[in-house]
């Protein structure tokens, strides 16, 4: 895939990373072989990249069909893909190590410049660290850096961005890198900064409170909160799927939206007249992809559209704000499945979609709280949270999977709960699955404002390092 960059730009490359990784004085100004140097570019003051996690090509049909039916109203993507003044491109989604990456690679990518081996952040193949974006943002005065997402604020994606550890799965380790480097963190994972859960029993947070940073716990603190330095973490994990924070008074009442979130973020940088990067990440959606449950892909993937239409709404008088859409790969790739005589069935199925209010993930956990385990609850409980009625067969099938028993399944990958639920509700709805894990797909790209035609194109995930530093330069 790197065969279709010219040497040009490899070089154009290899130059910015010298000047960025290295510290040099003039670390973007006139280098030879920037772009920047190369054509005089519209000022950009600030970037916020979007990132829906996880989310196939084909979800983006799925949802602005899924947002008509049940909203009456399209999604703000779609009017962005089809705007004339946006860039639309496809992203190059490959690892050091595997053509199917992962979400830290992925991030790395974006955030180091250079692919790593899946499962690692900012570590090259070589086991050099790579200096990640926020870091190198840092070295100019007042620069502001944001992270915001539905899961733990130390998960991949973010972290990505702003940190360099050998395995993804550190979280604790890479809590303490964000000090002082990301002005707003804002997503999951308080346990990753209160002593009693630190393997070191270190008061992170208490040290992030000590440099200036608000710390906000629930809906309501952050709405309140008037420090321009935050950070919020509102569950100890990730933030709970978005079908069931609208079915849950209690989730909805402390959790705050994606949408809210971000925008707690972007309004402080832009109450500011200095340069920033905000991350925004929809985290979720790879979450319920991976479960094979289409109700929570569909939920998380709106609550991120309209994340965007509000974040569009605010920058769209301005003319100095980047705004830059995408995904890090694919996930299990759901599309609608012809049904019926002439396909006549398909869209009747599709709207059983809107039956369901709990996630997969719900399901599973109420099932595995409860201490009596009747196969014939099983049925209500999937009727209860999807909308739907299993067959004897089916309902048999999962009781003895979610029991650990041997089942008869061909397609290894869906050979666990997720992947017979995903079956079973597709029986219905009619939206299959390939399997249960990222696939190769190049993701979609859409970007506006200034500087956008960077992203038109085919566009390796490397380059997005050297986009955003050039255009915040």
């Amino acid at each position: 895939m790197n065969g279709n960059t010219s040497d040009t730009n490899l070089s154009r490359r290899g130059l910015l990373r010298t000047a960025l990784l290295g510290g040099t004085a003039s670390w973007l100004g006139g280098m030879p072989g920037s772009r920047a140097a190369e054509t005089p570019a519209a000022k950009v003051r600030g970037v916020v990249f979007m990132v829906s996690d996880g989310m196939s090509p084909g979800v983006l049909t799925l949802a602005e069909a899924y947002s008509k039916l049940t909203r009456s109203r399209g999604t703000r993507w779609w009017q962005l893909y089809n705007d004339p003044n946006a860039a639309r491109g496809l992203m190059d989604t490959a690892s050091a190590s595997s053509m199917v990456t992962d979400s830290a690679a992925a991030s790395s990518a974006w955030g180091g410049g250079k692919r790593v081996n899946n499962g690692v952040i900012n570590i090259d193949p070589a086991g050099h660290e790579l200096t990640p974006i926020a870091a190198v943002l840092k070295r100019k005065p007042n620069t502001r850096v944001g992270l915001v997402t539905t899961a733990t604020i130390t998960h991949a994606t973010p972290a990505g961005f702003a940190a360099a550890i050998p395995a993804r799965g550190s979280e604790a380790q890479i809590a303490p890198q964000y000090l002082g480097r990301v002005d707003v963190l804002l997503g999951g994972g308080s346990g990753f900064f209160t002593a009693k859960n630190r393997p070191d029993k270190r008061d992170l947070r208490g040290d992030f409170e000590k440099a200036g940073y608000q710390y906000v716990a629930d809906r309501d603190s952050l709405l309140a909160a008037k420090s321009p330095r935050l950070l919020g973490t509102f569950t100890a994990g990730h933030l709970p799927f978005e079908i069931d924070r609208l079915h849950s008074p209690e989730l909805a009442k402390r959790i705050p939206t994606l949408k809210e979130m971000a925008m707690a973020a972007l309004s402080r940088f832009l109450a500011q007249d200095n340069p920033f990067l905000l991350q925004i990440e929809g985290a979720r959606v790879d979450h319920a992809a991976h479960l094979n449950d289409i109700g929570g892909l569909l939920g998380d993937q709106l609550a991120f559209d309209d994340t965007l239409a509000a974040v569009l709404e605010t920058v769209g008088g301005r003319n100095d704000i980047l705004v830059v859409v995408t995904s890090d790969h694919g996930n299990s790739n759901p599309g609608l499945s012809g049904l019926g005589t002439a396909y006549g069935q398909s869209t009747a199925a599709f709207a059983k979609i809107q039956r369901a209010t709990m996630s997969h993930e719900a399901i599973f956990a109420n099932w595995a709280s409860r201490k009596e385990r009747d196969p014939a609850a099983l049925t209500d409980l999937v009727k209860a949270g999807l909308g739907i009625t299993l067959s004897k067969a089916e309902n048999e099938a999962l009781a003895a999977i979610l029991s650990s028993k041997p089942i008869t399944e061909w397609n290894h990958q869906l050979e666990k709960p997720e992947g017979l639920l995903g079956q079973f509700s597709g029986n219905h709805t009619s939206i299959g699955w390939v399997g249960t894990s990222h696939t190769t797909d190049p993701t979609l790209v859409s970007a506006i404002g200034p500087q956008a035609a960077r992203f038109n194109g085919m566009v390796v995930n490397t380059d997005v390092f050297c986009h955003l530093a050039e255009a915040l330069g």
